[in-house]
């Protein structure tokens, strides 16, 4: 079954449970199975399917190699309905005209990105929700920053999960280079992305655990989690990627991490003139000023 459902909020979610490559079988809750597909391209993306266990009904996310999903789905025999960009680039929608040529899945994307991405068959605005096949149900977030068109999934329930395109990264944030505002950015960070909770997992568009955590450790030189993390398999390598949780970043990503003394000072050390209260505003835009140079 194709869902899509239109609401202010998203409510009487039933319980999930995830794993960074295939869900987890918990008899006394509903399982979404969420395959995290490694493209191995030189812009590092990560594409998704979010499948539902009981129909084997599948949603693509920004699925650019969509010769490497088109086969995940059929080595488990899953059927791809519905595919999803998360925003306007092309290395997150290149793959979409091959995609719907050999599924016919419809295609959804942020409501104000339609003139920009072909094809588009729903748009979708804060608070909507998707639902594959008959258990899986997800709510659009609008996230403004990296582009105005940007949305972010989010499932909720005993352990929910966030797929964040290329607003929220590992250890880091996207940048705002082309058709973004990193004011937005900020907005969505502290109005929407820090509020989510702690232990909900992280599903971004691309790997970039190793750069972003060496930036946290050049602007926080004392941070030993990001300083441990940095030595994890899953850290260096992409193809069993490790998958973080909200409460994880908030250890070692800078962009969560605004009122950290030394953070602070390091900041102080490369911009001279800031004033005597620093804001936490100020912070992200400084942090994300300096990161693009990184």
């Amino acid at each position: 079954m194709i869902g899509f459902l239109r609401s202010a909020r998203l409510e009487g979610v039933k319980p999930s449970v995830y794993d960074g490559r295939v869900g987890i079988t918990n008899p006394k809750e509903s399982v979404v199975i969420v395959e995290q597909i490694w493209t191995a391209n030189n812009w590092r993306n990560f594409n998704y399917l979010v499948v539902c266990p009981e129909t084997g009904e599948a949603l693509a996310i920004d699925p650019l190699d969509h010769i490497k999903c088109l086969k995940k789905a059929q080595d488990n025999g899953w059927e791809i309905t519905q595919i999803l960009n998360t925003h306007e680039h092309g290395d997150h929608t290149g793959g979409n005209g091959a995609m719907i040529a050999a599924t016919g899945a419809q295609l959804l994307a942020h409501e104000n990105a339609k003139d920009r991405i072909p094809g588009v068959d729903v748009g979708l605005v804060a608070g909507d929700r998707i639902t594959v096949g008959r258990s899986v149900e997800l709510e659009a977030l609008d996230t403004p920053g990296h582009t105005m068109s940007h949305v972010c999934l989010l499932s909720q329930g005993n352990q929910p999960a966030l797929f964040c395109g290329d607003t929220l990264f590992n250890a880091g944030a996207g940048n705002c280079h082309n058709g973004g505002h990193p004011a937005e950015l900020y907005e969505t960070f502290a109005t929407q992305l820090s509020q989510l909770p702690d232990e909900t997992r992280v599903y971004p568009g691309h790997d970039y655990w190793k750069n972003n955590l060496e930036f946290t450790l050049n602007r926080e030189p004392d941070n030993v989690r990001a300083r441990e993390m940095l030595a994890q398999a899953g850290v260096q390598d992409p193809e069993n990627s490790l998958v973080s949780t909200l409460a994880l970043e908030k250890e070692v990503n800078t962009f969560f991490r605004l009122h950290s003394p030394t953070l602070i000072k390091t900041l102080r050390d490369v911009y001279t003139d800031l004033p005597d209260h620093l804001d936490a505003k100020t912070v992200f835009l400084k942090l994300r000023e300096l990161r693009n140079d990184w």
